[in-house]
């Protein structure tokens, strides 16, 4: 890599944001729009709240524009434009919060919410911004828009429909997170100025160059490295090293038993670090009680939840305590998990099978640490696979409400299901009783019917595609015969599916005059108007046969769509879910708000609790 000159420093959010500098950091126009959604957002807000100050961000590299002629310093974010802009997004959310209770703030506070405000817009003046989005869809006019609504900055006219696109989403979606951390009346304001200050002491590498050239050299050198060792690898270490000191078998023969932990895994890391998170969490109770004394009161003295942070450290003093011990259990463990996962559903029934993947489909991931406790101990909990099953049913069901509505938060999960285990144990549940108490615990934790509706009847491929995309299949699933019957989740290769979601008034900015006529008379504006506000919910979805051109054909070529081999792709699919939509002559604003209430009403009884 030869790059003529490179600036590496490491900085604070404080001072990337820093309210007395002139720093600005612009979004040039040819990246990308911003793109983050709710899974980037909430992994932002728990990683910033949950860890320690001075939690470390990742890097941005900037090419300084800066000229002679202004006092301005003006940066190009190469790479982080997501992250950069996001944390301005969060900090706008906790102006807000704070700005709402000001009257409860003391004269320091007062003085740190006009410092937050300073670091979001330069100093003496009304509208220069600190972080200049990218200009597409609206990005740039939609965050000044809301900069204006929170008084960050002067007045100006908020854009059309800005509340339907992902800046005001972001906004919403980090006042909700905080409202929902600070429900306690007499600790909400130092909560939020907690959260402020941890975002203020996060790292940010920025990596200043000074050409194109060097920016994407650097670029394509920082994603092209070898990664270093993991925690998973380290384990491993420590665990060889421990019975190479015993001797009591050749190290190639614990190599090779170690080998069938990462058989049972797979090669993918990501999955290898959760099994051993969710090992430990399942099991925790009973891993910690050889390293409980009677000189130390704490339950747990492993630690109380194993996490990304923690994991090398409770694996190295577990491996210490009997490594023998410890590799024939994660042998056995990791045997399971493949169960769950499918990495190896040979033994399997269909039934089983098929309520495992539906599990995965939904993102229910953070169940599996119940499950793999509940499979270890079926035998002594006396559950059926019927038993396994409807647990199964009812966590597909839980997990769907949650991802529509985020209650509870996934930072929550965990903790749910471990101390449901320990529940289990104390009260010593066996059969039907898991079940039915488990529904209980999901009941009180999940989100009320009444929130849960609300949000079905909103823009929710916007939301969550993917958890759309489950319960569209779902739906459609409940309609078919054997004489009907068609795998919904087969690929074309590792990322398209073959039945895709379909909107049947086209989602793109460029609507086909044929709709302008169908749905709006001709109007197109107000053809737009309605787009925006009916396009991304249920009543205009639907599954159809993956076709790149569809999407922007009349409502009759869409119904009528045939394949190479002469077989319907369109809404004649034969699917039951589109018999209503089959029906029909033209598309129309009232007949998707009618599809709307009909679907969420079947989705609400398909999926209740």
């Amino acid at each position: 890599m030869n790059i003529s000159n490179i600036n590496v420093n490491k900085y604070p959010v404080s001072q990337i944001f820093d309210s007395e500098s002139r720093a600005v950091y612009e979004i040039p126009k040819y990246q990308r729009e911003y793109t983050w959604g709710p899974k980037q957002w909430e992994a932002l807000f728990d990683d910033l709240t949950e860890h320690e100050e001075g939690y470390f961000l990742g890097s941005i590299i900037c090419i300084n524009t800066t000229t002679d002629a202004i006092n301005t310093l003006k940066f190009e974010v190469v790479d982080g434009q997501q992250r950069i802009t996001t944390i301005s997004i969060f900090l706008t959310a906790l102006y807000s919060f704070l700005s709402e209770h000001k009257e409860e703030l003391d004269d320091d506070q007062q003085s740190d919410l006009l410092q937050l405000k300073k670091r979001l817009v330069l100093k003496k003046t009304d509208d220069e911004i600190r972080i200049v989005p990218q200009r597409q869809n609206f990005n740039l006019e939609d965050y000044m828009s809301l900069l204006s609504e929170q008084g960050i900055i002067a007045k100006r006219s908020a854009p059309k429909n800005a509340g339907n696109r992902r800046i005001y989403h972001a906004f919403n979606y980090f006042k909700r997170r905080i409202d929902g951390a600070t429900q306690d009346e007499k600790q909400k304001i130092s909560t939020t100025f907690r959260m402020l200050d941890k975002i203020n002491s996060a790292i940010f590498v920025k990596i200043d160059v000074s050409n194109h050239a060097d920016a994407y050299t650097l670029f394509e050198s920082l994603n092209d490295r070898g990664t270093p060792l993991t925690a998973v690898d380290l384990i491993k270490n420590s665990l060889l090293a421990k019975l190479d000191l015993k001797g009591s078998a050749s190290l190639d023969y614990y190599f090779g038993r170690w080998t069938e932990v990462l058989n049972n895994l797979g090669d993918n890391y990501a999955v290898q670090e959760r099994f051993f998170r969710h090992n430990y969490n399942a099991f925790r109770k009973s891993v910690n009680e050889p390293f409980v004394n009677f000189n130390d009161d704490r339950t747990y003295p492993l630690g109380s939840i194993a996490t990304r942070t923690t994991l090398l450290d409770i694996y190295e003093k577990i491996v210490s305590k009997n490594p023998e011990d410890f590799l024939n259990d994660i042998i056995e463990n990791s045997a399971i998990y493949a169960k769950i996962t499918l990495m190896n559903p040979d033994e399997l029934s269909d039934e089983l099978k098929e309520s495992f993947s539906d599990l995965q489909r939904v993102q229910g991931v953070p169940a599996y640490l119940l499950l793999l406790y509940l499979l270890k101990k079926r035998q002594s909990l006396q559950l059926s696979e019927a038993d396994i099953i409807k647990i199964n049913t009812l966590l597909v069901n839980f997990f769907v409400r949650r991802n529509l509505t985020d209650v509870p938060p996934t930072r929550d999960l965990t903790r749910l299901f471990m101390s449901f285990i320990e529940e289990i144990e104390s009260e010593n549940y066996i059969g039907n009783t898991i079940y039915e108490k488990l529904r209980l615990r999901l009941l009180a934790k999940s989100a009320s019917d009444e929130l849960f509706e609300q949000r079905l009847n909103g823009p929710v491929y916007d939301e969550n595609s993917d958890a759309v995309r489950f319960i569209l299949c779902m739906l459609a699933k409940q309609g078919m015969t054997k004489e009907t019957q068609q795998d919904l989740w087969v690929k074309y290769d590792s990322s398209q599916y073959k039945w895709t979601i379909e909107h049947i008034f086209p989602q793109g900015s460029n609507i086909p005059d044929c709709w302008v006529d169908m749905i709006a008379n001709g109007d197109r504006e107000k053809a737009k108007e309605y787009q925006n506000a009916y396009v991304h919910t249920f009543g205009n979805l639907t599954i159809t046969g993956y076709n790149s051109t569809l999407g922007n054909k009349s409502f009759q070529e869409k119904k009528e769509r045939k394949d190479t081999n002469d077989h319907y792709i369109g809404y004649r699919n034969g699917l039951n879910l589109n018999r209503d939509v089959c029906d029909k002559e033209e598309w129309t604003v009232e007949i998707i708000k009618e599809r709307t209430k009909f679907l969420v009403k079947q989705i609400m009884e398909l999926f209740k609790i």
